[in-house]
């Protein structure tokens, strides 16, 4: 990628329509993934989960900051992998920013609940995956692979530092 708001922008086009996310965190010597809701209205190189303040999640990063964050659409044949350092935000500034009816639904008592908060994780490396998505295109592939004696195309693969 060209820079740095490319590498976003590009990013945030293969992420925007993905709404659930596999957010892991370590545990003491165990690695733990849960499904998290994106709060994305863009990609700036941060991205942003509601969370309870007393989840264990919440613990976990703040005894190790280092996460991991990974999004599929396999029928779109989509995958990117994020990791940067995950920080808990009490601000309501932001917690107003990300607020949706969708988060309203697991926050009964409102943006004020005390134990509203948010994760931010800073991204500073991904990798992605992005496939021909057309069932057609990826026959074709194989097809012409099997023909010619190569190994079809699986599209574009790139690491990423943001």
């Amino acid at each position: 990628m060209a820079n740095t708001d490319d590498t976003k922008q590009h990013l945030w086009s293969l992420i925007k329509d993905i709404k659930f996310a596999m957010l892991t965190t370590e545990d003491g010597a165990h690695l733990r993934s849960r499904p998290m809701a994106t709060s994305q209205r863009e990609f700036d190189g941060a991205l942003w989960f509601f969370t309870r303040a007393s989840a264990p999640k919440v613990d976990e990063v703040r005894a190790d900051e280092r996460v991991n964050v990974s999004f599929s659409a396999p029928d779109d044949q989509i995958y990117v992998s994020m990791s940067g350092n995950a920080h808990v935000v009490r601000d309501a500034a932001e917690i107003d920013a990300h607020w949706s009816k969708s988060v309203a639904a697991w926050f009964p008592k409102g943006r004020a609940d005390p134990d509203v908060a948010l994760l931010r994780v800073d991204v500073e490396q991904a990798e992605y995956w992005d496939a021909p998505s057309s069932s057609m295109v990826r026959g074709f592939q194989q097809a012409k692979a099997l023909l010619t004696g190569t190994t079809p195309s699986t599209g574009d693969n790139e690491k990423v530092t943001l």
